[in-house]
């Protein structure tokens, strides 16, 4: 079984990876950065194959990637700044032709990630059958992506699984991040910590088992569609970074109401999960 992964080495690929790794599956790794693959634990045991996704002269993919059996798709641009609008504008063009050269050239099985801002503003518990209504630029993007994919599956069949990720949380993440942000300041000897006044409700994973569902869902072939990769057991932003404080035996005073909540999120929405656990357990027979 070989499988190739796109975004290997980002946050979530570079966890991706070693799941696949576990599983004794040979893993063809790939990202515009061979200095910085070159870097991570798992370089030795894959294929690497260095490759920039806006490369529009690159002949048949499918054939350069050494014709894999699946394909699991983290790799997207610009995640700096989800309003960009070069989401649409750059991102959504290069990723619809690198996956249609793919499908087109014999690719039979791809998951490609998702974001649960394609829900939109909908508060509450989110299901995989609700509307998608994202409003901003990367969602817009990403939802797009989706019904492309389907449209082109209706011509040329393949397996597709669209995997909706919610919050995350572990080493290596984003230093923009909640965690990293409290850890720096922590690291630091701030005596303030400052953020919103916390009581959004999130729906967070460790990354860790975000890779193993992940995984778990892009191996299996009898779910398709959108997956939610959820806990459906919501949190608050405040009560996230206070059992981190207690988890760690450290303290800091939080500055709540210091930045203002952000616009294009809802205050309160969390992942029904209720098709990631069947996949799980019709998988190998645990549960999360």
């Amino acid at each position: 079984m070989k499988v190739l992964v796109t975004g290997a080495n980002g946050f979530i690929g570079n966890y991706v990876v070693q799941q696949l790794l576990k599983r004794g599956v040979t893993v063809i790794a790939t990202s515009n950065d061979l200095a910085r693959a070159k870097e991570k634990d798992w370089f030795d045991k894959v294929q690497f194959v260095e490759y920039d996704m806006y490369d529009t002269n690159s002949g048949d993919l499918f054939k350069k990637f050494n014709s894999p059996d699946k394909m699991i798709h983290l790799g997207w641009g610009h995640l700096a700044n989800f309003k960009s609008e070069e989401h649409i504008t750059k991102e959504l063009p290069a990723q619809k032709n690198f996956l249609e050269n793919l499908i087109s050239n014999g690719l039979k099985d791809l998951t490609v990630i998702g974001t649960c801002l394609e829900y939109g503003m909908r508060e509450g518990c989110l299901r995989e059958d609700m509307p998608s209504e994202p409003s901003i630029a990367y969602p817009i993007a990403k939802n797009k992506l989706r019904l492309e994919l389907e449209a082109l599956k209706n011509k040329t069949p393949f397996n597709f699984k669209w995997v909706r990720l919610f919050y995350m949380y572990g080493t290596g993440q984003s230093e923009k991040s909640i965690i990293p942000l409290l850890q720096k300041a922590l690291a630091a000897n701030e005596p303030t910590f400052n953020m919103s006044k916390g009581d959004q409700m999130r729906d967070y994973l460790d990354v860790t088992t975000i890779s193993e569902n992940i995984v778990i869902f892009a191996m299996q072939q009898k779910v398709e569609g959108i997956i939610n990769c959820s806990s459906n057991n919501p949190i608050s932003i405040k009560e996230l970074v206070e059992n981190y404080l207690k988890e760690h035996n450290k303290h800091i005073n939080l500055n709540l109401g210091f930045y203002p909540y952000p616009d294009y999120e809802p205050m309160k929405f969390w992942g029904d999960n209720t098709k990631q656990l069947n996949i799980i357990k019709d998988e190998s027979g645990r549960t999360i």
